[in-house]
């Protein structure tokens, strides 16, 4: 039996694992809140892991308020960089399995081709900067992990960028969302099953991997599929991300390749809408 710690298990990818983990009870799981694992404290966090002894380790706790992160560049930094190697150090001196989970976040948006996991890396602002320096040190003190960058989550919990659509969308005649930041959203509960497929299957090939839904879209086009498949009659306009400044910097495209992780692990990846289809209809 396998003792399975998720960590951030509040939030919106550990929610969809806790959901998962029931057809999975050959396992012994630990949803983890953040007062029985403190990613801000790293004596404690020691100790937690510590006290815990897992088996396998599926880091789904980070710090993702990206624009709050440019003022709050610390509490990122410990939460997404050094809680990060603190657990990486564990898991490699305990023999223990590791997915870490991380961004798109870390690219600087020039790219005009989906982005493969040997793309340089160049984070525009300090979330991407700090989940970066967190792969680095996951990859140093654990080359045995694995990391999963993954892009534009939503879920059936929590907040994000479908949830609100949907508020809007019943509360006014128009919205407007950017049409120039291109990439493709992550239905959790799909990438949370993806995450099971790899510690259930007999292999375990480390290093970095991508993971998002197919298709390549702005966040324009994401809110119009939600407007269409929720049969809401708001009138959705597409404007600049200039016109629509924020503290933190979005890289403009950040289109994930996912060709190794279909390869290696035989993943099947949903097309946006079906994923989209199905997350609206269980709401």
């Amino acid at each position: 039996m396998e003792k399975i710690l998720v960590t951030g298990a509040n939030g919106q990818l550990g929610s969809e694992l806790a959901i998962i983990a029931v057809k999975y009870p050959q396992h012994q799981w630990i949803f983890a809140s953040r007062s029985q694992i403190t990613l801000d404290d790293l004596n404690l966090l020691q100790m937690q892991l510590v006290e815990l002894q897992p088996t396998i380790i599926l880091n789904c706790g980070a710090y993702t308020a990206v624009d709050k992160a440019e003022t709050e560049i610390e509490l990122a930094n410990v939460i997404n960089h050094l809680a990060v190697e603190v657990i990486a150090k564990y898991s490699a001196k305990n023999k223990v399995r590791l997915i870490h989970v991380s961004t798109d976040y870390v690219f600087d948006g020039t790219s005009s081709v989906a982005l493969d996991e040997e793309a340089p890396t160049k984070p525009i602002n300090v979330y991407g900067d700090t989940k970066r320096l967190g792969e680095l040190a996951c990859l140093k003190e654990n080359p045995d992990s694995i990391i999963i960058r993954t892009s534009w989550v939503y879920s059936k919990v929590g907040n994000n960028f479908v949830k609100t659509m949907q508020r809007l969308m019943q509360e006014r005649e128009s919205i407007s969302v950017v049409n120039d930041q291109i990439g493709s959203p992550t239905y959790a509960a799909d990438l949370a099953q993806t995450m099971i497929e790899i510690i259930s299957s007999d292999e375990w090939t480390s290093g970095i991997y991508n993971y998002s839904n197919e298709g390549e879209i702005s966040w324009y086009e994401f809110a119009l599929a939600i407007k269409d498949i929720g049969g809401y009659n708001c009138k959705v306009n597409g404007i600049a991300s200039s016109a629509y400044p924020t503290p933190a910097k979005r890289p403009s495209f950040s289109l994930l390749d996912k060709n190794k992780i279909k390869k290696v692990y035989g993943v099947d990846v949903p097309n946006y809408k079906a994923s989209l289809k199905q997350m609206l209809a269980q709401l």
